[in-house]
């Protein structure tokens, strides 16, 4: 169907083209440029040699039968060198003609050939674009008390009251109070339909609330004997992480709510991770110890053995994050006594690379849109680092806490971060960029047996 109307008096063609761009293409600019025509110079012609050679000049060569001898052969070659006959063109120009002109022009016919233009470099803002104040906010490296919801709501535990911030709207409203014995809050963590929300407490306990009912679902008991620092989710499966060292994976389904039990570390867990295949789970701890737990060897019957326990920090782990485009790459940082970021390989355990950033490692977020790293910062400038992923060079350096920054948060579209200090601050930072529009996937041919379940 056609797009466009073609201006009549700038073309000689009575029917429109169905392919609009082509005929675009092949528009000549001006009468001067419609070069399909050129006109001889009647007078530089020699219309008798012309005559000759139209009319008895070709006879040898459409007749190879008549005999020919090579001393009549060399004769009539000398004859024609003489009287100037060797010529072959018939028609004479005054000047040279020009060279025709392409159909496409030529910066259309290279277009494949020519290399992609360079990304322009993505502006990123010096200064936190939004400023919050949170008071009573707990300055504790072993704690996790913020966390960004898939719903678009963040969630900030500020000593003994769970706060929730709608990004949509800038709203700001009380989800729960814990009463003083059983509090502070320790840790939030909200599960993947971001409705709902699980807080860990100080006396052990763990809370399940729905935050659209503002009500409280379940309280989860008997699995630690102490804090409960460090939460994360993986599908129904609330696994938990406290001072006591041990690692609990919860059904939150079930009234039997204990399902596996993960025990590898001497102190507190102070970080919690689930790889997004949700086969393989990270473990931090003020031990000095960086576990990988595989899912597939967890045991409810007996505590599960560990798949990797990687002892290359001298300082607590609490900052660990999944790489978004390679789901075996683990990156960890740790406390101010070993101050650097390190890489691993989670299948093999393979320390691929370590990072001295100079201090003290609070939290790590990946990039979703860019292979980049940001970091978080303690003494002495409470920095957060932008990394360029693999080279680790820094990119920028983002001020304006005066305290260490111990919590991060990511936004769902993963553009904008979300920073908590200890100096009772809660900073908005644009400092991913803007997503490009995900282009639709094809669509995959369904695999043979893809509804039966996979053998091993």
């Amino acid at each position: 169907m056609e797009t466009g109307i073609i201006n009549s008096s700038a073309s000689s063609n009575k029917t429109q083209s169905r392919c609009p761009l082509q005929e675009q293409l092949l528009q000549r600019r001006n009468s001067r440029e419609n070069l399909d025509r050129f006109i001889p110079n009647r007078s530089a012609m020699d219309f008798d040699y012309a005559h000759y050679m139209l009319t008895e000049g070709k006879k040898g060569k459409e007749n190879p039968a008549v005999s020919s001898s090579p001393s009549r052969d060399a004769y009539r070659k000398q004859l024609a060198e003489t009287f100037n006959m060797n010529r072959t063109r018939i028609l004479a120009f005054k000047n040279k003609p020009p060279t025709p002109m392409e159909s496409i022009p030529n910066e259309f016919s290279l277009a494949a050939h020519q290399v992609k233009p360079a990304k322009p470099r993505r502006h990123i803002p010096q200064t936190s674009e939004r400023t919050l104040d949170a008071p009573d906010l707990m300055d504790d490296y072993y704690l996790n008390l913020l966390d960004w919801g898939s719903s678009n709501v963040l969630s900030i535990a500020l000593g003994n009251t769970v706060y929730l911030w709608d990004a949509s709207d800038g709203t700001t409203s009380e989800l729960v109070t814990i009463d003083e014995e059983i509090g502070p809050v320790t840790s939030v963590k909200w599960a993947p339909d971001g409705r709902h929300i699980a807080v860990g407490l100080n006396n052990s306990e763990v809370q399940l609330w729905d935050t659209t009912a503002n009500r409280l679902l379940r309280t989860l008991r008997g699995g630690h004997t102490s804090r409960v620092s460090a939460l994360d989710w993986n599908n129904h499966i609330l696994t938990t992480g406290g001072m006591d060292g041990q690692i609990i994976n919860n059904d939150v389904r079930v009234r039997a709510h204990i399902v596996e039990t993960y025990r590898g570390h001497q102190q507190e867990v102070c970080g919690l991770k689930w790889a997004a295949s949700g086969q393989q789970l990270a473990s931090g701890g003020n031990d000095n110890l960086l576990h990988i737990w595989d899912r597939s060897m967890a045991s409810s019957n007996a505590p599960t053995q560990w798949l990797h326990r990687l002892e290359d920090h001298t300082a607590a782990v609490k900052a660990l994050a999944w790489c978004p485009f390679q789901g075996n790459l683990l990156a960890s940082g740790g406390g101010g006594g070993d101050r650097c970021i390190k890489f691993w390989n989670t299948h093999t355990g393979a320390c691929l690379n370590s990072v001295d950033t100079g201090s003290q490692v609070c939290a790590l977020l990946w990039n979703k849109n860019e292979r980049e790293l940001l970091s978080s910062h303690g003494f002495t400038q409470n920095q957060l680092t932008l990394w360029k992923y693999p080279s680790m060079v820094k990119i920028a350096e983002l001020t304006g806490h005066t305290s260490r920054v111990l919590f991060m948060a990511q936004s769902p579209d993963g553009c904008t971060v979300a920073s908590a200090a200890g100096d009772e601050t809660l900073r908005f930072w644009n400092v991913f960029g803007t997503p490009e529009v995900a282009k639709p996937a094809p669509k995959m041919s369904a695999e043979p047996f893809a509804h039966l379940n996979r053998i091993r």
